[in-house]
């Protein structure tokens, strides 16, 4: 494993009386695709939604390098390198395709009103640079075609596909990918899959969510398997799969 990026320590979250996170800890290297697979309400999705602000720990630490990312604001655990899809897709439906993929970058020079003013020539530049980028994230996904179609009129497959090119034009370091092929088509399983391998060549992090264990173990280095918020099995792919934990609990 390469140097540490992302360390969790004791994490512990409840809703109630029920303990979504628990005593939770993990640890991903620069460079590692991550799996995190469990049986519905086993504290997967609740991990991503602490370490990125949008619920608040109970207790415990995320260190990303040497910062805690508990008690920080979702948009500064942005500013800082992590980016992430959600269950339920978060794409701006009424705009084209390629307008959804502009307002993931980092810094627009429209952000700052003094820019319009002041350095017009600059942000025009900028905003050009942002468009082109745009266009060749969406033509290696293959969605050159759909560059000015809503986003509403994609299919299902192609909307998840969309969701995870709008991750990558924030230029994270770490991708937090929360079900990136549940529900799709093989064919379309398989061109976000290759997307996913091809991350660490880019120097790109990924954790994953996925109950398609056939697609976690095509991609992951390595996967943790969790259950009542609790890590029960960790390990690779094959080891975990196989685990007669795992298989009492999820996969029989």
């Amino acid at each position: 494993m390469s140097g540490i990026l992302l360390e969790a320590e004791g994490l512990d979250k409840r809703f109630g009386e029920v303990r979504a996170l628990s005593n939770f800890s993990c640890a991903v290297g620069e460079g590692e695709i991550v799996g995190l697979i469990g049986p519905n309400g086993a504290g997967k999705t609740t991990f991503f939604n602490v370490i990125t602000g949008f619920l608040a720990a109970d207790r415990g630490k995320a260190m990303y390098g040497d910062v805690n990312l508990i008690g920080r604001a979702p948009h500064r655990i942005a500013e800082l390198g992590l980016s992430r899809t959600f269950q339920k897709l978060r794409l701006i439906r009424q705009l084209s395709v390629l307008d959804n993929v502009l307002l993931c970058f980092k810094n627009q020079p429209g952000e700052l009103l003094g820019n319009i003013f002041f350095r017009l020539k600059a942000s025009k530049a900028k905003e050009g640079e942002n468009r082109k980028r745009a266009i060749e994230l969406l033509e290696s996904a293959g969605l050159q075609e759909k560059l000015y179609d809503p986003a509403s009129d994609l299919s299902y497959g192609q909307q998840k596909l969309l969701s995870l090119i709008c991750c990558l034009a924030a230029n994270a370091d770490l991708l937090l990918l929360d079900e990136p092929v549940a529900g799709i088509a093989p064919e379309m399983i398989k061109k976000i899959l290759g997307i996913i391998r091809s991350l660490p060549g880019q120097g790109k992090t990924v954790i994953l969510i996925d109950h398609n264990i056939d697609a976690v173990v095509q991609v992951c280095d390595r996967v943790i398997f969790m259950d009542a918020g609790e890590k029960v099995s960790e390990g690779s792919p094959e080891d975990v799969r196989n685990d007669p934990r795992v298989i009492e609990a999820y996969l029989d």
